[in-house]
């Protein structure tokens, strides 16, 4: 069986910048894709916040030049997804990933950047205006409509917090809450409350986003009455939580309620010697493509003293 000293599982900003290190310190990486090559990032059309791109760069763009950089240090990456991991228990044991479609390889050690999936409300106007308006990330893509009207859905801290951010540049925010009462916590439901151009309304629902191209508006239904109205915005986003990727590493990797990896003090260290976790996947607070990179950089660093250790 093929053995690697580093496989890295998933391929957006945390796994291409471990690939980077990793490479450089001679570890002779090779990325497994995923279902998504390039992550979240594949499907946001402007990323302005990325340090080292003063006139922004759109999100594919960005992931083909991080792959480039990869692949100039050594890296090889395959377009494939794992199915299945066997993680060992001992320091300095071989690892198992086994590859969808039949086949595994061996690792000395696993970088884990599989992310986490954005959830969205399920509806064809919504997922057609992906990258036309409706956004799964404020602090990302707020900057956009500012001064403009924009909508919010949740009812959690994020939605919270996201719909006080919007407020600061944005004329006005429309939050919706599908039941009479938010879930965020009481600090920052008053928070909420004494913002005075946020429209906080309850019992409703998003039954169309409209537009064609690019959103102009939404079709709010009240759950309790059964009406609908129309409000003109032209971003809408969508703060109901996310789904962190670790299906797979289900009973092998300590995790919290919420599915995220748990990693130990300031490193990437998991529960298992050898293998790494780093972005999305252990960042349930941040999420943001630079932080994920930063913690990319981390897991590689982690995995070469690792190796060390070893010998």
């Amino acid at each position: 069986m093929e053995r690697l000293k580093t496989a890295i599982i998933g391929s957006g900003p945390a796994g291409y910048t471990a690939a980077i290190y990793a490479a450089r310190a001679d570890l002779k990486p090779v990325v497994f894709t995923g279902m998504e090559p390039g992550g979240q990032l594949t499907t946001t059309t402007e990323v302005d916040n990325f340090p080292g791109y003063p006139d922004g760069v759109d999100g594919p763009s960005m992931m083909v030049e991080l792959q480039k950089q990869a692949e100039r240090f050594g890296t090889e990456v395959r377009i494939t997804y794992i199915e299945k991991v066997d993680l060992a228990t001992e320091k300095g044991g071989i690892h198992t990933l086994h590859i969808q479609g039949g086949g595994s390889v061996e690792a000395e050690t696993v970088i884990i950047s599989t992310g986490a999936t954005a959830k969205y409300l399920g509806l064809p106007s919504e997922q057609r205006l992906r990258g036309g308006g409706v956004s799964a990330c404020a602090v990302c893509d707020g900057f956009f409509y500012k001064g403009q009207d924009v909508a919010i859905v949740g009812g959690g801290d994020t939605a919270a917090e996201e719909a006080t951010y919007l407020a600061n540049i944005c004329n006005k925010v429309t939050m919706l809450v599908r039941k009479g009462e938010m879930r965020a916590s009481k600090a920052m439901q008053h928070r909420v409350t004494n913002t005075p151009n946020i429209d906080l309304r309850y019992y409703s629902e998003v039954e169309e986003v409209m537009g064609e191209t690019v959103v102009e508006g939404l079709r709010i239904k009240n759950n309790q009455t059964n009406t609908t109205d129309e409000i003109a915005i032209t971003g809408l986003f969508i703060a109901i939580g996310h789904k962190p990727n670790t299906d797979i590493f289900k009973d092998q990797l300590d995790m919290d309620d919420a599915g995220y990896l748990i990693t130990k003090g300031k490193s990437t260290h998991t529960n298992k010697p050898g293998v790494f976790a780093s972005g999305d996947v252990q960042d349930k607070e941040y999420r943001q493509a630079v932080t994920a990179a930063g913690t990319g950089c981390m897991a590689a660093l982690d995995a070469e003293r690792y190796l060390q250790s070893l010998s």
